[in-house]
Parts: structure tokens; sequence; C-alpha cells
């Protein structure tokens, strides 16, 4: 066998192995995509414009597009400073720190919600207190956000610590040294090479805060948003009933992925 032989030979033996990678994640394509066309044909049977203009869709839309902004700036501003200081420094506990922000990526939304109703429902000292100062912690609009940014911050904290990850300390270092003290060196230096990963937390946690179910549910069942809203009319009138709201969740999740195309990258997240 001459030497152009041998080569196309072993070319032949790595078109299988390309084919596999592809049909396996066309396989899983098709699954995730398969989903949203069937629903979307759906949308036929729907009166989209006349059950979005019910006064009930409007709350919920309403309620949904006012909390989840709220809960997503409660995130960062105080989300943003931890993933510095988990990148940046070591400490006694580190560990255990890591695992508190992690943890309510992993547990039931149920479950997270039953945690904050120990924590600060209404026949707890922190409830009663919120309480009687006329600040509700459960069953408002603030309940709403205190579920929503519980189960949300996690994403900010944990994208933004791998941007200050992958930034070069030796520039921090050069700020510090050119008579820049931390924070100027942080907001002038840290942030600015970090801001791709931090909006792709940012609008990743938007985009959870603004689908949260299973906490808002057992924190504050009332008011409506747009999660709850849908499974109310699901409830009552099957998946026909739910496909206006449906639609108007999706497309702000649309505008949401346009914007971490636009401003970051959500493989940051595992990049660490």
């Amino acid at each position: 066998m001459n030497r152009t032989d041998s080569v196309r030979s072993r070319r032949s033996l790595r078109i299988p192995g390309r084919l596999v990678p592809v049909v396996l994640g066309g396989l899983l394509l098709v699954y995730l995509a398969l989903p949203f066309l069937a629903f979307l044909s759906r949308t036929g049977t729907a009166n989209v414009i006349a059950r979005l203009s019910a006064p009930e869709a409007q709350v919920a839309i309403r309620n949904s597009l006012l909390t989840a902004p709220v809960s997503t700036a409660i995130a960062t501003l105080f989300g943003v400073p931890l993933a510095f200081a988990l990148a940046r420094t070591s400490f006694a506990g580190k560990r255990l720190v890591e695992g508190i922000v992690i943890l309510p990526l992993v547990l039931p939304p149920v479950v997270g919600g039953a945690m904050l109703l120990t924590a600060v429902g209404r026949f707890t000292p922190i409830g009663r207190v919120a309480a009687a100062a006329g600040v509700p912690l459960t069953g408002s609009l603030l309940g709403v956000v205190l579920a929503q940014t519980f189960v949300a911050a996690p994403f900010v904290v944990i994208t933004a610590r791998a941007g200050f990850g992958a930034v070069d300390e030796r520039l921090e270092q050069a700020s510090r040294s050119l008579g820049y003290g931390p924070l100027a060196t942080f907001w002038n230096v840290s942030l600015p090479l970090a801001r791709g990963a931090i909006l792709a937390g940012v609008t990743l946690t938007f985009a959870r805060a603004i689908g949260e179910f299973g906490a808002t549910m057992m924190v504050a069942y009332n008011p409506r948003t747009i999660p709850t809203r849908i499974w109310i009319d699901f409830i009552a009138g099957g998946i026909d009933t739910i496909v206006p709201l449906a639609l108007a969740l999706l497309a702000i999740t649309l505008v949401v992925i346009t914007a971490v195309q636009r401003f970051g990258r959500i493989p940051t997240v595992v990049e660490e």
C-alpha cells in the first residue's frame, strides 16, 4: 500500500468517528427543539391578543416585569462583590461559602421555598417583625422578590467569579503599584475586564428569576406572576389556555438569550 492509499484509509476510518458526535448531538437538538415546535403549532387555536389583554394576564406580566429586575439588581449588587472575594481571596470556610452559593441551584425550587418559609414566614421572628412593620415578607411582591433572588442569585455569583478568575492578577497588581487603592483597582481594572462574564450572569439571573415558579408558589402564591398564572390557567383550562402567557414568557426569554449572546458567553460559567 502506497502513502496515498494509507492516507485515504486513515481518513475513511476517521469519518465514522466524526459522525458519532454529530448524530448524538443532532438527536439531542431534535429532542430539545421538538417541544418548542409542538407548542408553537398550537398558537393558532388560542386567541393570543384577547387573552393577553385580560386583566389577570396583565397583572401577572406587570408583576413579573417588576419583580424580576429588582431580584436581578439585588443579586448583582451583592453577588458581584462576593464573586470577586471568592476569586481573589482564600479564607477559612471558603468551601462552605461556595457550597452555600451553589446549593440553591441543586435544590428543588419547592424545597427552597419551604426553607424560605422557615426563615421569613409569618410565624417566624423575622416574619412577625416585618408584618408588624407593615412589610409582609410572604404573600406579597416582596415575597416574590425574596423567592426569585434565592433561586437566581447563584447564577451571577458563579459566572462573575469565573470572569474575575480569568482576569490576569498582574494587571491588578500594576494598578496597585501606580497608587490606586483596592476599590479603585476593582472598579477600573477588574470590573471592566470581567464585564462580559458579569453581564452573562446578570442575564441568566434575570431569566431564572422571571421564570421562577416553585419557590414563588411557596412564599407568595399571591400576587400572581407569569409562571403562577400559567399554572392556574393550565389547571382551569388545559394547554390551550396557557399559550398566550407562555408565548409572552418565551419572548422575554428570547430577548435574554440575545443579550447573553451579545454581551457575554454562557460557557464562562464552566471555564474555571
